[in-house]
């Protein structure tokens, strides 16, 4: 009676993880309201399944076949999550590349080294920045030293033309990231308040931006994407570097604390936040289609960054996973959390995908610098020959 349950329990395992991959990774939450939160049992069935090959192989290992076979199809699942490339860590990678590859020689290499980040408007308001009054200077800084090619930034700010914030940090933050860092501009304007201070997304490249653009997902707000076209990396190369803010899971962290810590928090808390998560998954899944439809039509190589504000299992994550290759997942090592926030660690929702041209030579994520809610990503790729 005890090993057939066993047999049914792996049988149990393995039907269970292809459905939550098939129906949650694939359907649309605007089709299937619990799509999204069948998506987030994937690692948990991949975790179960792992438990139980290693329970077979104690025992039985014809039996174990059955459940390795299924991890091992499932694979791509597993380094969605929790990529394992211990031999390609960034500081080799990047050491690699530039040792191989002269940035300022004639025929420099096809190079392009990206960092992305959701700056949370600079923490302009004061309670932002309550813990750390010059926040707003430092991240400003740090990203104007940066030796990145391209910035994408989502939740941009910056205060209105001939103004200056009391440390003059935040005086056209443009002018900082563009002329004043040796780089070309473009910023893509959802909102401009009665002040003219303006908000929304931007990017900043030291290659000339030759062709630019926007996405709005049914009209401009903080939630669409933008786009460059760039005369480089490499000698007569054009490349389009897309940058995007998804949905907001429009979860307060809150009453997420609430929720999980009594059973009265959760009577309480509970159906709301279910509804605001299907509702902004739904949102996030047709924003990440119109997304696809525009990278499709690209002429060039493409470069995708941005707050996708969704795990890696997620339908929107897997849609543009079926057409570019994500660059944590290609040579990350570990879960790669990217949120800085109270909610649970191990949240990666900031991406770096890249289209099949390229090659991902590394990437990381700068858990040293703790200005936003969300840590910058960097990547560093390198475009092959036709």
């Amino acid at each position: 009676m005890r090993r057939l349950f066993r047999y049914r329990f792996t049988w149990l395992t393995i039907i269970g993880l292809w459905l939550s991959i098939g129906l949650g990774e694939r359907v649309p939450a605007g089709t299937w309201a619990l799509a999204p939160l069948l998506a987030l049992t994937v690692p948990l069935w991949l975790a179960l399944l792992a438990l139980v090959s290693v329970y077979w192989l104690r025992r039985s290992w014809r039996v174990a076949l059955l459940p390795l076979a299924a991890l091992l199809l499932a694979w791509g699942q597993v380094e969605r999550g929790l990529p394992l490339h211990a031999g390609q860590w960034w500081h080799q990678r990047v050491e690699e590349a530039w040792a191989h590859y002269p940035s300022e020689q004639g025929d420099a290499p096809a190079t392009l080294r990206l960092l992305s980040a959701n700056v949370r408007i600079f923490n302009v308001y004061p309670q932002l920045r309550r813990l750390d009054p010059a926040a707003p200077a430092k991240a400003i800084a740090w990203l104007a030293a940066s030796p990145a090619d391209v910035l994408c930034l989502q939740e941009f700010y910056q205060e209105p033309a001939g103004t200056r914030s009391a440390d003059g940090s935040l005086y056209r933050v443009a002018d900082r990231l563009g002329p004043g860092s040796g780089r070309y501009g473009f910023v893509s304007k959802s909102l401009t308040n009665s002040a003219g201070a303006e908000f929304g997304l931007a990017i900043f490249s030291r290659f000339p931006i030759v062709g630019r653009g926007e996405i709005s997902f049914g009209r401009l707000t903080q939630n669409h994407a933008m786009w460059v076209d760039v005369a480089g990396p490499g000698r007569g190369d054009t490349v389009r570097v897309f940058n995007t803010h998804l949905q907001s899971m429009s979860l307060d962290e809150g009453d997420i604390v609430a929720a999980g810590s009594s059973r009265a928090g959760l009577k309480s808390k509970g159906r709301g936040l279910l509804r605001r998560f299907v509702r902004g998954a739904a949102a996030r899944a047709w924003q990440a289609d119109t997304l696809v439809a525009n990278i499709r039509r690209s002429p060039y190589p493409v470069l995708l960054a941005g707050d996708l504000n969704d795990v890696p299992y997620s339908y929107a994550y897997s849609q543009l996973a079926n057409d570019l290759q994500n660059a944590w997942a290609t040579v990350g090592f570990g879960p790669g959390n990217t949120y800085h926030g109270r909610l649970p660690p191990l949240l990666r929702i900031d991406q770096q995908f890249a289209g099949p041209r390229w090659q991902v030579l590394g990437c990381r994520v700068h858990t040293e610098i703790p200005y936003a809610d969300h840590f910058p990503v960097e990547g560093l790729y390198r475009l092959r020959e036709k």
